[in-house]
């Protein structure tokens, strides 16, 4: 596993993960990449049903590197987000904290949204 930055732990009661947000398709697609990759780790994934989105909680200090087209990476500094086992109405975790304890390494999630993109890319030409 590629490793740009330490895995920190991000199940304490407030977190200093930054959060990786992308369009639910990709996202989705992003979570099958990483699951099925050779010891690679997904870490938390909160789907945001309102928005349509999924965010991916990586370690702190991800947002100041983090140039992905077609998403967001959001710097919390553990202000407002607890990884409580039952997130605010409108949002659900698709990968709960007590599932996976680690934070998504960045580099692996970048790859991972990358071929993502492109697998939707060549679905969506082929129609």
């Amino acid at each position: 596993m590629e490793t740009s930055q330490s895995n920190d732990f991000c199940t304490s009661s407030v977190t200093a993960c930054d959060l990786v947000t992308v369009p639910t398709r990709q996202g989705l697609e992003a979570v099958d990449i990483l699951r099925r990759g050779d010891g690679e780790v997904v870490g938390p994934v909160l789907h945001d049903d309102g928005d349509d989105t999924l965010a991916f909680l990586v370690p702190p200090g991800t947002a100041a590197a983090w140039d992905v087209p077609g998403s967001v990476c959001t710097e919390t500094d553990g202000q407002g987000l607890r990884l409580a086992p039952e997130p605010v109405a409108g949002s659900d975790w698709l990968v709960p904290p007590g599932d996976a304890d680690l934070a998504t390494d960045p580099a692996v999630l970048r790859r991972a949204l990358g071929e993502a993109a492109r697998l939707i890319e060549a679905a969506d030409s082929c129609r």
